[in-house]
């Protein structure tokens, strides 16, 4: 593909780079989710965290309504559901102790759903074995998207310093007209000095560590990745949720993971 064909790009020092492999992927054949890479959560966040500290509205399955694998693509749905009327199903994969990386380069090719109150994200958070302590312990945002807002994709990182409760997250966006009908490709380059993100290999956000200790870049340690699709929420519901749009669905085609060999 396109990043494996710079592979042999010369550096400055004349020396050919080191050569990039893929580490971990799913193209999502076959017809279920493949457990050894993907967990499944459950629930509302409660007691101890509702609506996952966002007040979100969903209610987090593991049913074939909200994850299903069919046609070499993985869907992940929200539903507005008839049982309770103020409740949403959807479903929230983490890959934590399946594949969990240090630095690399992150691809994932999705199609986004539409309408107010969708808010769906590809994201990271730190593989620890303790409890973490956010926003210390660092959040890393590939992709983040609310519907009220259609079009917008958004990057971005939270750590001690840099967080959205204080209003210091470091943050970007790009406008992509065609978000919810077509496949893009949702970039992460992360090495020990910075991170780029990027849409369909066009970057449009830089992070750079500089001199930051772990309150503002507690990025050198091991993450997993996280696909989910929340319903309403703090940024999600900002303007609150339309109901007459469901079920909404964000469309994964694959998740590639590289690193430097």
């Amino acid at each position: 593909g396109l990043y494996m064909s710079r592979c042999s790009e010369v550096n400055s020092s004349g020396n050919k780079s080191e050569s990039v492999e893929m580490v971990w992927s799913d193209d999502f054949e076959g017809d279920d989710l493949n457990s050894d890479k993907w967990t499944p959560i459950t629930g509302d966040g409660c007691p101890e965290n509702c609506g996952f500290g966002n007040n979100e509205l969903q209610y987090y399955s593991n049913q074939p309504q909200n994850v299903t694998v069919s046609d070499g693509t993985l869907k992940i749905t929200a539903y507005k559901d008839s049982v309770n009327e103020q409740s949403y199903t959807s479903a929230k994969l983490v890959s934590r102790a399946k594949g969990d990386w240090k630095y690399g380069r992150i691809e994932v090719k999705a199609k986004l759903p539409e309408g107010k109150g969708t808010w769906p994200a590809i994201w990271m958070l730190p593989t620890l074995d303790r409890k973490m302590k956010w926003p210390l312990d660092g959040e890393i945002d590939i992709m983040e998207h609310v519907g009220y807002n259609q079009g917008m994709v958004y990057g971005t990182i939270h750590t001690k310093k840099y967080n959205h409760i204080e209003g210091t997250q470091k943050s970007d966006s790009i406008y992509l007209e065609d978000a919810s009908e077509v496949f893009h490709v949702y970039g992460l380059d992360w090495d020990q000095e910075k991170m780029v993100w990027s849409v369909d290999g066009k970057e449009y956000l830089t992070i750079t560590k500089d001199n930051e200790d772990y309150k503002g870049w507690p990025f050198d340690q091991e993450y997993h990745l996280i696909l989910n699709l929340a319903v309403g929420g703090n940024w999600g519901g900002k303007y609150g949720v339309d109901d007459s749009i469901w079920p909404q669905t964000m469309e994964i085609d694959y998740v590639n993971v590289y690193q430097k060999q």
